[in-house]
């Protein structure tokens, strides 16, 4: 349980970030896609009100950092904020940012992989992987891997719990598990526990000429989002790491710009109220800062309480085997030992 149960879908991530003020204030922060009217520039905000040590902004396109950065630096003059650029989509571009990262703090409090991608067409990473799962799993994970020694260092120095990794995801997750006979969604046969659900609304089960399926896809990758976490979750925790996934609500944001107007209005209507950005922040802050989370209780929050995910995101076995198959798509292991 949290130490707020009150708080709920309006609640502000600035009232969170007051509330937690003590556990940001000295604290090295990082944030990924970051940019104007998001959550991400809702969540660097609301960090950024409270003191930290340092705050970096990593995101693709640098004039939409510099220009929350520059917001930062008037409202909040005395915090150190960082640009970092970053492209989740090439996994060169993101040990590029790693080692950038590297370069500016000897150690990682918190960790929000924000970003997040939404396509109404089949697109590919650099390395030729369906963008959805690539940009918005694959490439979070392989920075998680590269950041792991600062993350591990702020552990040693911290209360058991403190040191958090956040992984944004959505209750869209529950459309599609973890398709492993088919995670590019090339339309490929896939057995029956690997079929997406039904009865969806027609835009949601919309397939391309090419076989691709869009909301399918991104399912899959907010699925592989929470999956993620409960191996982090379960690895972690005896190194005094802690992960959570949270789902952000429904926000005004520039997230689904490459949408068709059927596909707007069947994704508006799965929300009755729409946050700003702000309150769009708000979970994510008590995520990565509730001291009442240090030990987990839970896996997935929305409107900043614990709240149930599909069962097969809590299957440990599916997780170990996502692991395993993300650690192919970057060449490499990710050892948390």
């Amino acid at each position: 349980m949290t130490s707020n149960p009150e708080w709920g879908e309006t609640t502000s991530g600035l009232e969170v970030a007051n509330t937690y003020a003590q556990y940001i204030e000295g604290r090295n922060i990082l944030i990924t896609g970051v940019a104007p009217d998001g959550v991400g520039e809702g969540t660097a905000i609301a960090f950024a009100s409270q003191k930290p040590a340092i705050l970096i902004l990593a995101s693709r396109t640098k004039e939409k950092l510099d220009a929350v950065a520059k917001l930062i630096r008037e409202s909040y003059p005395g915090v150190d904020v960082r640009v970092v650029q970053i492209d989740l989509a090439s996994q060169a571009s993101i040990r590029d940012a790693a080692s950038k990262v590297t370069g500016m703090i000897p150690k990682l409090d918190i960790l929000v992989n924000n970003a997040g991608a939404t396509y109404n067409s089949r697109r590919w990473t650099a390395e030729g992987i369906e963008m959805q799962f690539g940009a918005n799993h694959i490439g979070p994970f392989l920075f998680t891997k590269l950041l792991f020694p600062l993350l591990d260092e702020a552990a040693k120095q911290s209360p058991a719990g403190a040191t958090r990794v956040i992984n944004l995801s959505s209750h869209g997750h529950r459309l599609s598990t973890i398709r492993f006979h088919d995670y590019n969604i090339e339309n490929k046969e896939v057995p029956p526990e690997e079929k997406p659900f039904s009865p969806m609304p027609p835009a949601f089960a919309r397939v391309q000429e090419d076989g691709y399926m869009p909301t399918v896809a991104y399912a899959q990758s907010k699925t592989a989002n929470i999956l993620f976490t409960l191996y982090l979750q379960e690895h972690l925790q005896k190194k005094g790491i802690v992960s959570y996934a949270v789902h952000p609500g429904g926000v005004s944001s520039h997230l689904g710009r490459d949408h068709d107007e059927e596909m707007a209005d069947a994704i508006a209507k799965t929300s009755k109220f729409w946050k700003n950005v702000d309150q769009g922040a708000s979970t994510t802050l008590v995520a990565a800062l509730d001291p009442a989370l240090n030990s987990p209780g839970g896996l997935y929050l929305a409107d900043c309480q614990f709240f149930p995910s599909a069962d097969y995101t809590k299957d440990r076995d599916v997780a170990e085997r996502l692991w395993h198959l993300s650690e192919d798509l970057i060449g490499e292991k990710f050892n948390l030992d």
